[in-house]
């Protein structure tokens, strides 16, 4: 049996595993870890969910040097949020052993922590192409010192229109650097940064070069628009964890308040929730406290979540290549899947195209539970309140002390303070003087007191 250590893996970094529960290194590790430790270009094929982070990581890991302020040593590009943030979690305890900084930068979170960062010299960045092109126009950090870079998913970025930005990105880069490409397919595109910014890389196949269908129970169900929401709580019912995808944004938030009257176990996911949002779904679904996460294609690609057992179509996808990526969130490592497609009587062409690109051929029917497989899924208990909301609420009492305690210091609290030790009784005797302040009393004279006292005798 093949073990970290005969790859040339550091002992630190594989005690790191060890305590984790990872011992044997999968098939993208064994092929890939020895020749990136040599420092050889890879150009890796492997599907989402292979062991693809810990292959690029652990020789990047041991190959970093230290960085100096905004001046990071090594780069790992990828196309989402969420997949980044997934990387560096990854990462971040195994470059703690060695004294390396894992950084991730994504659009969504403030510059400010980002910058702070950056300026205290961050090792290795984890980067979205968007926020880190605009983190070099404002000169926040130079690319000159980046010997290793990673690009994961590919494929993805190239879909997403990031390739322009990851070419200006790769351009910054040292010109002798190391290169490591890990791609699903591999499309024109990604053969275009493989021809131009790899050295004689070494080719590595992982698994099929397409997401395999056969593992997958495809249903394309004939429905009407108004019996989806309905259809979708009891195939999740049956089916356990599940993924619900829609098209847009709008959908998304409908499908969700309708989920919720019926009183499904949801969280929602797609790109116009800001970063907190998304990482809060994205902890309570893979933790199992919802059964059902429902999003936009945001969701499709670089999110690795396990023991998803059905993937629902509410939405057609664009093409069969979409089609694919979705329904690969369910059957992962050797396990099967259920894929279910509400088609309304409008989309039965589009559908039969996507079956043609796909390469699959199944009829059109009703809706039929009990060919669905079932799946037994038992809720986690919900959390009082997470990590996140903790640290808010410590904030928030935080600034309110510090108020407190700026008050009780002020003129106002103090004068306010005495007031209420005096009483009703000294405080308009108080106001009394106060409105006669600065008046001057009339003198009496020594006659007056003697005519006065003469008055007052005869009465």
């Amino acid at each position: 049996m093949v073990r970290f250590s005969d790859l040339g893996i550091e002992p630190s970094l594989i005690d790191v595993l060890a305590q984790e529960g990872i011992e044997e290194p999968f098939e993208v590790q064994r092929e890939s870890i020895p020749d990136a430790m040599l420092g050889k270009d890879i150009c890796c094929r492997a599907p989402t969910g292979s062991g693809k982070t810990l292959a690029f990581g652990l020789p990047l890991i041991s190959n970093t040097p230290e960085a100096e302020s905004k001046r990071p040593t090594s780069l790992i590009l990828t196309p989402t949020r969420e997949l980044a943030e997934q990387i560096r979690q990854v990462l971040q305890p195994l470059a703690r052993t060695v004294g390396l900084d894992v950084l991730s930068v994504y659009g969504g979170t403030p510059y400010k922590g980002q910058l702070r960062k950056l300026n205290q010299g961050s090792d290795i960045l984890v980067a979205c192409p968007g926020r880190l092109i605009d983190l070099l126009d404002r000169k926040a950090l130079r690319l000159d010192d980046v010997g290793i870079v990673v690009l994961d998913e590919a494929d993805r970025m190239a879909d997403m229109g990031f390739m322009e930005p990851v070419c200006s990105i790769m351009d910054r880069c040292k010109p002798d650097r190391q290169t490591i490409l890990f791609s699903a397919t591999l499309d024109d595109d990604v053969k275009k940064i493989v021809d131009n910014y790899q050295t004689d890389p070494v080719q590595i196949g992982i698994g099929p070069e397409e997401i395999s269908m056969d593992s997958m129970s495809h249903f394309f169900w004939n429905v009407k628009s108004n019996r989806k929401a309905k259809l979708c709580a009891k195939v999740t019912d049956k089916c356990g964890r599940s993924i619900i995808f829609c098209r847009t944004r709008a959908g998304v938030n409908r499908l969700g308040d309708q989920m919720k009257e019926i009183g499904s176990s949801f969280t929602t996911l797609h790109g116009g929730m800001n970063q907190k949002q998304r990482d809060k779904a994205m902890k309570k679904f893979s933790s199992g406290r919802s059964r059902i996460l429902i999003a936009t294609d945001v969701a499709s690609r670089g999110i690795d979540v396990t023991d998803v057992s059905c993937v629902i179509h509410f939405d057609p996808p664009d093409d069969g290549k979409v089609y694919k990526h979705r329904s690969g969130r369910t059957a992962r490592a050797g396990s099967t899947g259920t894929v279910v497609c509400l088609v309304l009587k409008s989309q039965i062409r589009k559908y039969k195209r996507i079956q043609h690109e796909v390469g699959i051929k199944c009829r059109f029917i009703e809706p039929n539970f009990d060919r669905l497989e079932g799946r037994e899924f038992i809720e986690a208990p919900p959390l009082k309140y997470d990590d996140d909301e903790k640290k808010t609420r410590g904030r928030r009492n935080s600034r309110n002390n510090k108020r407190s305690r700026r008050y009780k210091k002020s003129n106002g609290y103090k004068s306010q303070k005495s007031d209420d030790k005096k009483g009703d009784g000294r405080n308009k005797k108080k106001s009394y003087r106060h409105r006669n302040k600065g008046k001057s009393k009339k003198k009496t004279s020594y006659k007056d007191k003697r005519n006065n006292k003469a008055k007052f005798n005869q009465r």
